[in-house]
């Protein structure tokens, strides 16, 4: 059953349409009015009946189109054809017409042509773009209408403007473009040959300017071995002569140009006056000193005179046989090596020796491998030792040695390097810390703990000492920063004193400060992983070394250990203690310090993560710090937050707020503030506001804390009294790895004797 035609029922093809303009049809053109767009759609473009789209420029290939304009998808592509007309020439006698070769560029983009020809020498035709980049219609009755892709193929005939061009050729991309349009490209055909130009040809050919000529081509040389040298190292010995003496040369050989330079190398031995070369750079001559040639003599080519007139002129001839001709020979590259010797204008110069790139030349070109050099001298002797005066007491020894060194006093060099790579670089501290205390008889002074700060970047020692509850110590500053020789040295003397390195520093060692006695205790983490990651530096840190002790005890030994073991770990879980495992290698008498079992018991342990510092005690300690200084700047900062803040959301990003706080010179510890802004961090932003209330001593006092809390986070050190690091190791893996027995549990009971 049909809709009725009612309104909302019947289709409309208009309903969704936009545009109603309509083409223009009729012009006035010079007064004169007629239809010019009989071709042009209807009303919005919709073409009317009868009517077809021509495509105004060139189509895709099939199978490759997409979805772009023609100008975007063809931009800076053009199809390139060979080809040529022919030319008629009335009006000379040698020829008749002219065959013009030239390049036809089709513009994939707009359909544009342009024809370029070839510029050829001594043509006397403009030559270059002969026909500019445009449309070019077609010939009539087809004038209406534009070449385009479909009309361009080899072996045919295009009539470009009134001119009728041959096509021969085209490139590899033309070909494949208009085999993917589905056009079958015809063979290439060739250009015929132009008699005028076979004529020029002749005629160039029969020119012989030089009758012989002689090729004499120096500038392939010269690009290819411009600015290399052979290098020579020569002894002269002149002394034979009155008042001569043996001299040493540096021979010079320029591959560009087969030139040699000598220069004399300038010795320490008065009373002679010195040139700045020895030979200047030429070319030198094997069988010198001969006489003197004439000028002109020695030429490249012989230049003969066959015919001189006053009234016809002159005419030379080149000397193909060159009986006046004077032929001297010169040393070349394969003249030189080691051993020979070189006239230099009658002196005898021996060649002792030559650089590396003269070997490796020598050695890829003439294939020479022998290339001893040549003793023509006695080693010159040892300097005899430069005895240093005794330490007199004066400034430091480094000092007093540097003004020994010079008559100018100079303050002594610093390891500028070895500071660079370990100075504090942002986390990365590069200081070592260890608990240590004092070895006396004195009851006060054995419960005294001190940390032994060593800093990588200038071998310096600081002690601080750790503030005891009821002791009666202030704690504090034991010891400036500064380097510190070892004990058993003498005080006055010639040799530098030795100073305590990192390597001396480590758990259980036992160091002597300035006529005092301490024993390392412990370490904090980072002074271990230092240590652990660097283990070439540090022996004692080493787990593959501190292994093979293990490996080189006795039989007997190994056995204790493994029973041992496995009695200490009734339920088979494969761990024990740690105080059990050191225990047993201290007993056993295996040659370990502590540090060594300290780092094993690591490297098979199960960490014991240490909690973390309270908020509100870090609130105190930094406050504490605030009044101490004092720091009033608060309000600034929160100035700052608030400039930051540009959405004015009350959070800012941690790497923004360290910063603000860098910049008022907030008097806190980096580990403290560090600690603080982790604290406050939720994921990478901060609530500045409550971060600021946190620090506000004035509106929001916190309880007053101890010097010991203070410490804390003064130093960069975690110590935690009585407590250790390491809480069990996995000995199963230990017996694994050190004396390559099984891992299970219930084989290990079967083993032990």
């Amino acid at each position: 059953m049909a809709l009725p035609f009612l309104p909302g029922n019947s289709p409309n093809k208009q309903l969704w349409k936009e545009s109603f303009h309509k083409s223009q049809h009729f012009a006035v053109s010079d007064g004169v009015p007629m239809l010019v767009g009989s071709e042009k759609p209807g009303i919005g473009g919709e073409l009317l009946y009868g009517q077809k789209i021509k495509p105004n420029f060139s189509v895709y290939p099939k199978g490759q189109g997409r979805d772009l304009p023609a100008w975007v998808a063809f931009d800076k592509q053009a199809l390139c054809f060979d080809a040529y007309f022919q030319e008629a020439v009335p009006e000379a006698q040698t020829e008749t017409y002219r065959i013009r070769k030239c390049k036809i560029y089709f513009y994939l983009e707009d359909d544009t042509i342009q024809v370029v020809e070839p510029e050829y020498k001594n043509s006397g035709i403009p030559q270059g773009i002969f026909i500019r980049r445009q449309r070019i219609p077609l010939p009539p009755p087809d004038d209406d209408q534009f070449y385009n892709i479909f009309h361009f193929n080899i072996n045919q005939q295009m009539v470009l403007h009134s001119r009728t061009f041959t096509v021969t050729d085209c490139d590899s991309f033309s070909r494949d473009f208009l085999t993917r349009l589905g056009v079958c490209v015809n063979d290439s055909i060739t250009i015929p040959d132009d008699p005028y130009s076979n004529f020029r040809k002749q005629i160039e050919k029969s020119m012989k300017p030089l009758r012989p000529y002689e090729r004499r081509d120096t500038l392939k040389q010269f690009l290819d071995h411009d600015r290399k040298v052979l290098r020579f190292f020569c002894f002269w010995d002149d002394t034979e002569n009155m008042f001569g003496d043996p001299r040493e040369l540096v021979l010079h050989y320029y591959l560009a140009d087969d030139t040699i330079e000598i220069r004399e190398v300038i010795s320490e031995i008065p009373g002679r006056g010195t040139v700045p070369k020895f030979l200047h750079r030429s070319k030198l001559p094997k069988l010198g000193p001969a006489q003197l040639k004439q000028p002109g003599e020695v030429t490249d080519r012989t230049v003969l005179n066959v015919f001189a007139s006053a009234s016809q002129g002159q005419r030379f001839i080149l000397d193909s046989l060159k009986t006046s001709g004077v032929q001297d020979e010169f040393y070349k590259d394969c003249d030189l090596a080691v051993g020979r010797e070189v006239n230099v204008w009658g002196r005898r110069v021996l060649i002792a020796d030559c650089d590396d790139f003269t070997k490796e030349y020598y050695r890829s070109k003439y294939g020479t491998e022998d290339f001893t050099p040549v003793q023509y001298k006695a080693p010159p002797a040892p300097k005899p030792p430069r005895m240093v005066p005794p330490y007199n007491g004066f400034g430091s020894e480094e000092d007093s040695l540097v003004s020994c060194q010079s008559l100018l006093p100079l303050p002594p060099k610093k390891d500028f390097r070895k500071f660079m790579e370990k100075d504090r670089c942002g986390l990365d501290s590069h200081v070592l810390n260890f608990r240590a205390k004092m070895l006396t008889k004195d009851p006060l002074d054995r419960d005294r703990m001190f940390i032994i700060s060593f800093y990588l970047s200038d071998d310096s020692i600081s002690v601080f000492e750790r503030p005891q509850g009821d002791s009666g110590g202030l704690g504090g500053k034991f010891l400036e920063r500064g380097r510190v020789k070892k004990p058993g040295q003498e005080q006055f003397k010639s040799e530098m004193s030795k100073y305590f390195t990192a390597q001396d520093l480590y758990v259980g060692a036992t160091v002597c400060i300035h006529n005092r006695n301490f024993q390392l205790l412990d370490a904090d983490e980072y002074t271990f992983s230092y240590m652990e990651q660097h283990a070439d530096e540090f022996p004692k840190a080493n787990v593959g070394n501190i292994i093979s002790k293990l490996r080189s005890i006795p039989e007997e030994k190994q056995s204790e250990i493994r029973k041992f073991l496995t009695l200490s770990d009734p339920g088979n879980a494969g761990v024990i203690p740690y105080e059990s495992f050191r225990g047993l290698l201290t007993g056993l008498n295996c040659g370990l310090s502590e540090h060594e079992v300290l780092v094993l018991g690591r490297s098979f342990s199960e960490r014991v993560e240490r909690p973390a510092a309270d908020v509100g005690l870090m609130l105190a300690v930094a406050q504490d710090f605030l009044k101490k200084k004092p720091f009033d700047e608060l309000p600034a900062m929160a100035r700052a937050f608030t400039h930051q803040d540009r959405h004015k959301t009350g959070r800012l990003s941690t790497k923004q707020t360290r910063t603000i706080c860098k910049a008022v010179h907030l008097p806190l510890p980096d580990k403290l503030l560090g600690d603080l802004l982790s604290r406050f961090a939720d994921g990478d932003d901060i609530d500045y506001h409550a971060f600021l209330a946190g620090l506000n001593w004035l509106e929001n006092p916190s309880p007053p804390v101890k010097p010991e809390d203070t410490l804390k986070f003064d130093l960069n050190v975690k110590f935690e009294d009585g407590e250790l690091s390491v809480k069990n190791v996995n000995y199963s893996s230990l017996l694994h790895d050190v004396f390559s027995t099984p891992s299970n549990n219930a084989d290990l009971t079967t083993t032990i004797p």
